[in-house]
């Protein structure tokens, strides 16, 4: 079987930037990038001009409980949502922003306090994937925490200098799969994750034993 597909044929090398024209520079930055790049068929490609939302890496991790079989989300309003059939409140993975100088997984410990006022026994690395690439640079690095969820379930935490106002929900791990497709799990970090722990649910589980 061919791996030919894990290597595409250009780089960055094959991309030339003719102008970075700012658009905007607050809570994030969106630029208009004019560029041109090489084409399958050769040579290159007119000017092409598009905006990117630059927002950096950031960092989500699902809590699980291996000895009681609960997962642990946050719930929280999000402005991106407001038109969302199921209302702004979204239940989400814990997450958070990388910090210059700061690790992936130093993001988890962190927020896990900040966001869950929980602290896990132990982080595991799932996957990284970006957003949405046509468009913005956001890179999600996704993780799965360990930790005691018994009895934790409507905690209330946040940073109020942030504006944060977050409900912490334990749920049976059964019930969450269930309802997977339901369109309540409606952003990408918290479904890859989720179908990340169904497949990964019996190992965690015998590892705890």
């Amino acid at each position: 079987m061919t791996k030919d597909f894990l290597k595409p044929p250009f780089g960055l090398d094959d991309v030339e930037i003719l102008e970075r024209e700012s658009l905007y520079k607050g809570f994030f930055r969106m630029e208009c990038l004019h560029y041109r790049h090489k084409r399958y068929r050769g040579g290159w490609s007119e000017t092409i001009s598009r905006e990117v939302l630059f927002r950096g890496d950031a960092v989500g991790a699902v809590l699980y409980d291996p000895a009681n079989d609960l997962i642990g989300l946050v719930e929280q309003i999000r402005p991106g949502a407001f038109a969302d059939p199921n209302g702004p409140w979204c239940l989400e993975v814990v997450a958070g922003m990388v910090e210059p100088g700061e690790t992936t997984e130093a993001v988890v410990w962190r927020e896990m306090q900040e966001e869950a006022d929980i602290t896990p026994s132990h982080v595991e690395y799932i996957c990284q994937y970006m957003a949405s690439p046509g468009g913005c640079d956001e890179r999600l690095h996704v993780y799965c925490a360990l930790a005691n969820l018994d009895g934790l379930d409507g905690g209330v935490s946040g940073l109020d200098e942030e504006g944060e106002d977050i409900r912490l929900l334990i749920i049976p791990a059964a019930e969450v799969f269930a309802e997977l497709y339901s369109g309540r799990f409606n952003n990408a970090a918290t479904m890859i994750s989720l179908q990340w722990l169904q497949m990964n649910r019996p190992r965690l589980q015998q590892e705890h034993r």
